[in-house]
């Protein structure tokens, strides 16, 4: 499963055959995830859809949202727990999360003894900005690289900050 090879069709042998990709989130020590890109596999580049494997007693990633992308996640097999906004579901097969962007913070947990597997998709803009409240940071997703950075860093800023016509008035509104 690389893009280097895409094909249109992957029988199921031929997905379980494909070795996973450990993911650990940066910001979260408890974040661990197994996946397998079936988009790319396929050389899909508008949408990404993924196949992942909770452990247990992990984390997928880090509480989070999306200014640009929007994502999904569809349960098919395990149990865990989706924190979404200020609560906390149970989630098992057949659920369904969707996250439209810009949306609501979220994050799955595996509290359980057995895998959470899971397909989670969404855009693939080449621009995004992933928000994190509970730890005052971001990460800018861009044509030239992934930037995390913390909020405190961030300064706001008008339009007349950097373009002075538009103090005297003669700039765009």
């Amino acid at each position: 499963m690389t893009p280097t090879d895409p094909k249109p069709h992957w029988a199921a042998a031929d997905i379980a055959a494909v070795p996973e990709t450990e993911i650990r989130h940066p910001w979260n020590p408890d974040a661990q995830v197994f996946v397998k890109p079936l988009a790319m596999a396929a050389g899909l580049s508008r949408v990404v859809l993924t196949l992942g494997r909770l452990p247990p007693g992990k984390d997928s990633f880090a509480y989070h949202c999306h200014e640009r992308d929007e994502e999904f996640l569809y349960i098919l097999s395990g149990r865990g727990r989706a924190e979404i906004g200020d609560r906390t579901v149970e989630i098992g097969p057949g659920d369904f999360m969707g996250f439209p962007a810009p949306g609501v913070a979220h994050n799955l947990t595996n509290p359980y003894d057995e895998d959470l597997v899971y397909l989670m998709g969404g855009e693939r803009s080449g621009f995004d900005i992933g928000h994190f409240p509970k730890l005052g940071r971001r990460i800018v997703f861009g044509p030239t690289g992934v930037y995390g950075v913390d909020d405190s860093a961030l300064t706001p800023m008008t339009l007349a900050d950097w373009m002075p016509a538009a103090r005297a008035g003669d700039g765009p509104s």
